[in-house]
């Protein structure tokens, strides 16, 4: 959301939105030590350094990758994002795996990631 350095993005299990990620990973430590604290004792940094904040800047064609049982980055992460990214008109797809965690690591499964990240790389970079 801060620049137009880049022809495409691949966000694969990205946090959209810092505080409601806060909640609903499996490893709160990370954003806790990451974020010096909890969204109601740091919100200001929260805020500051998470994606959602700047989205209405989001222009850059965008590929979402994620799988439905990752405990670390939640779906609804990746589902937030895709669904922003729709709103704002800004040329994206989402890939959802619903048998794959945090890495991909069904071979099929890798297969048709490598073949959409690709595919995505090659409609908006060359």
């Amino acid at each position: 959301g801060h620049t137009t350095r880049f022809k495409a993005v691949v966000s694969h299990a990205g946090v959209f939105n810092l505080t409601s990620m806060w909640g609903v990973t499996e490893e709160l430590w990370f954003p806790e030590w990451d974020l010096r604290g909890t969204p109601w004792t740091n919100p200001d940094l929260y805020a500051r350094l998470s994606p959602h904040t700047y989205a209405r800047n989001f222009k850059t064609p965008t590929l979402v990758t994620h799988g439905e049982l990752d405990f670390r980055v939640p779906i609804g992460e990746g589902l937030q994002l895709f669904t922003t990214l729709q709103r704002l008109g800004v040329p994206s797809r989402m890939v959802y795996l619903p048998d794959e965690g945090h890495w991909i690591n069904r071979p099929a499964n890798a297969a048709l990631w490598y073949h959409e990240f690709i595919a995505w790389m090659d409609k908006w970079v060359k």
